[in-house]
């Protein structure tokens, strides 16, 4: 089963809304209402963190829903049990495509090959690693290949000039980072992204989405028009730590805004 290939049906249905949430925060019974209500409001692939102790990308809210889910007991075959209850749910699977993002750390302690083995079992179509250099990343794209599973690439600002090389050799997605730094909300996302694009564009077909610091729908529909998708974490996140159980709605209602702006441009 190669579920890679959904990732790829997402994006060609038009502009992408990619929201993330870290698993666990504020309990894993949250975060599957939380999922449910962003996948009905307009979310076409759902980014689910796996929280780890030392997240080095992530700003402090980030780290915060980190922080609050190890707290609370989240483990990662506790996170796999939850993915598998939303995909096989009787009444209503959750169809829509659904990626990790964690560290390479927690693939490593939890064995590579098992990881990614029940990532394509329970449906997850995608793997984004920060941390994994990109001439690291051997390892993991064979197993990931072997699984059907998309290692998602990223491309950062300060990666420009190994661009091409990385856009070459990209599946399901390319991750491009808006901006230096840790993740966080922005008031101004950096303008030289536009230039970042053209050079992933001229290198391979496989979309981009661009993430870090985008929180409004005036930042959203800016960025969708250069790029084929968007992606918002911290932003979400604050709703979260703000409204806690009860997270859902607010949630559904602030992405449904960001998909209407992307839609709309």
């Amino acid at each position: 089963m190669n579920n890679a290939n959904q990732i790829k049906d997402a994006f060609a249905k038009g502009k992408t809304f990619i929201p993330f949430i870290t698993c666990g925060d504020p309990d894993l019974e949250t975060t599957k209402k939380i999922v449910r209500s962003m996948a009905a409001n307009g979310a076409d692939l759902i980014e689910l963190g796996i929280p780890f102790s030392d997240p080095t990308a992530e700003g402090p809210v980030i780290q915060g829903a980190n922080l609050r889910a190890l707290n609370g007991g989240v483990t990662t075959d506790k996170i796999f049990n939850m993915v598998r209850e939303l995909r096989e749910d009787a009444c209503a699977p959750l169809e829509l495509p659904m990626l990790f993002m964690t560290y390479a750390n927690v693939v490593f302690s939890y064995d590579a090959e098992k990881f990614i083995r029940t990532c394509s079992e329970i449906g997850i179509n995608g793997l984004i690693l920060p941390d994994l250099p990109f001439e690291e990343k051997g390892e993991f794209e064979d197993i990931c290949q072997k699984y059907g599973v998309a290692l998602i690439s990223l491309i950062a600002p300060t990666s420009a000039n190994r661009a091409a090389m990385i856009a070459r050799k990209a599946q399901g997605f390319i991750y491009i980072v808006s901006s230096l730094g840790v993740t966080g909300v922005r008031n101004e996302i950096s303008t030289g992204i536009s230039s970042l694009v053209k050079l992933v564009r001229e290198n391979t077909s496989v979309p981009c989405a661009v993430g870090f610091g985008i929180s409004t729908p005036a930042q959203a529909a800016a960025m969708a028009e250069i790029t084929d998708g968007i992606i918002v974490g911290s932003a979400i996140i604050k709703l979260i730590e703000k409204y806690g159980r009860d997270s859902a709605a607010p949630v559904g209602e602030y992405v449904k805004s960001m998909k209407d702006a992307i839609l709309n441009i």
